[in-house]
């Protein structure tokens, strides 16, 4: 099931890279309809998945052989961790590829990448080889870069370098990370599971300090964290809206999975050793990224270092469940619960937000907060899905925001109460950004370029509708969710 999930997204791009002379809707059609048949897949798996006290952590599991010499296999599973950050990027590529184009230009090439992006970025949620997440990793930034490189704006081909360059830098670290984690057990493997088990750097303190330097500065990179994040906001600003809300969505998620899926749980001694200057990093990340979005005066690149001030947040609460070996498990958890709530409500709502940025651009050619104003008398439903998608991202109550935040702070104030302190001012200027964003553009006066400014359509508004009524949802009845993503957490915890 898993397999296919990963395998179908594969055919379609490949349906679509070599079907000549497609018209743009059905190319549009084809890979709504492929991303949605992936997505029906998870859900059968979702369905069926135990998250009772003794299941086991991984389940759906599948292994087939590859190269045997180096225990290497196509190992696919799923524990509530993995599952539920494929349910929501199922979900953003659904969206994504409903969305209109920004650029009508070669749509069969468009929507294959697209596909092409889907799969990788399931395959790397889903596989249990770490050199097949190795490969998938890499991968993504091919995708990615045609994207941004293709469909963006003026300038876009110099920010998809950039965006290559400094993620193929962490990707090459993370491999070396990963040859010498997989050397220091014996005999090879590159099974997660059989690593998890056997802790292979316990007691190397300099050996495991490198290998867990590796790992941090590759994930950092890809997260992005302060102060390796420079390349994220150009690549946002010149990106097409549903690349930009697959890049914020999707591919900042793999740092932060990666972190907890391999030097969280295999390295747990080394973590814990350099668990506070982690800790410090994220503090620095949140900080700084509320910081330099409040400064922001292109509504795309304010949006884009939110992303860092809240990616900032998640590796908070990663950091403090990782601090320690023994003792608060009831905290730790609550923040390990808390940072997978993170990713997955950012997905959703970041996602929203450069959706709607993309519906500015295509209607005004800019993205400068100071060419707006008024907008809420003339597009009212694009100012609800604005305004439901800023609050959710500042941490209101009853929006997924806030259920992620609430579960970080608290089990970091357990472990590190002093960067939980210091970090509750993010989010006190993350609410004065987004009140200002809104203010700009929703409120005040209408400039009279903008008196025939289209509300969004029938297609923009239902996509927008879907995303956001999961972000409320996840905050008026988070149960289904944190049920999902707790039974991961209590695994790794008592692990």
């Amino acid at each position: 099931m898993l397999t296919l999930a990963i395998l179908i997204p594969f055919i379609g791009a490949m349906t679509l890279a070599f079907m000549p002379k497609i018209e743009r809707e059905t190319a549009r059609i084809i890979a709504v309809g492929t991303s949605s048949l992936s997505f029906l897949l998870l859900l059968v798996v979702w369905a069926q998945f135990d998250t009772g006290a003794g299941a086991p952590a991984f389940q759906a599991l599948t292994e087939i052989e590859w190269i045997p010499s180096l225990g290497v296999a196509w190992r696919v599973g799923v524990d509530g961790m993995s599952l539920a950050l494929s349910l929501m990027s199922g979900v953003l590529f659904i969206a994504c590829t409903a969305w209109p184009m920004e650029n009508p230009d070669r749509p069969r090439a468009y929507y294959a990448w697209f596909l092409f992006l889907e799969a990788v970025s399931l395959g790397l949620f889903l596989v249990l080889d770490l050199l097949i997440f190795y490969v998938f990793f890499d991968l993504s930034l091919v995708g990615m870069f045609f994207l941004i490189g293709r469909w963006g704006h003026e300038g876009s081909q110099r920010a998809a370098f950039k965006f290559f360059i400094y993620t193929l830098a962490g990707s090459l670290a993370i491999l070396l990370a990963i040859i010498g984690l997989v050397l220091s057990v014996d005999p090879i493997t590159f099974d997660m599971r059989a690593l998890i088990e056997a802790q292979p750097l316990a007691g190397m303190d300099l050996r495991g300090g490198l290998i867990l330097l590796g790992f941090v500065v590759g994930f950092a990179i890809k997260a992005p964290l302060f102060p390796v994040h420079t390349w994220l906001p150009p690549a946002h600003v010149m990106a097409p809206g549903p690349a930009s809300a697959i890049l914020a969505g999707v591919l900042l998620k793999m740092g932060t999975y990666g972190l907890v899926r391999i030097p969280f749980q295999m390295m747990r001694e080394t973590f814990a050793d350099y668990a506070l200057p982690l800790a410090i990093i994220a503090l620095a990340s949140i900080i700084w990224g509320a910081v330099v979005a409040l400064g922001q005066t292109d509504m795309k690149r304010r949006i884009a270092y939110t992303s860092i001030n809240h990616m900032g947040y998640t590796v908070m609460g990663i950091a403090a469940a990782g601090a320690l070996l023994n003792g608060s498990e009831g905290a730790r958890e609550m923040a390990l619960t808390g940072a997978v709530v993170e990713m997955v409500a950012h997905g959703l709502i970041t996602g929203a937000l450069f959706l709607i940025a993309g519906g500015f651009w295509t209607r005004s050619k800019t993205y400068e907060l100071d060419a707006f104003g008024g907008l809420a008398n003339v597009a009212p439903r694009m100012t609800v899905a604005a305004v439901i998608a800023a609050f959710a991202s500042l941490g209101l109550p009853g929006l997924a925001g806030f259920v992620a935040e609430v579960q970080i702070f608290v089990g970091t104030f357990a472990v590190f109460p002093w960067i939980a302190a210091i970090g509750l001012l993010g989010i006190l200027i993350t609410a004065a950004l987004f009140l200002r964003l809104l203010q700009q553009v929703f409120f005040g006066d209408l400039p009279k370029a903008r008196e025939g400014f289209p509300d969004v359509s029938l297609r923009e508004g239902t996509v927008l509708a879907a995303l956001l009524s999961l972000v409320i949802l996840i905050g008026v009845y988070p149960r289904w969710l944190l049920d999902l993503i707790g039974s991961a957490s209590s695994a790794m915890i008592g692990g």
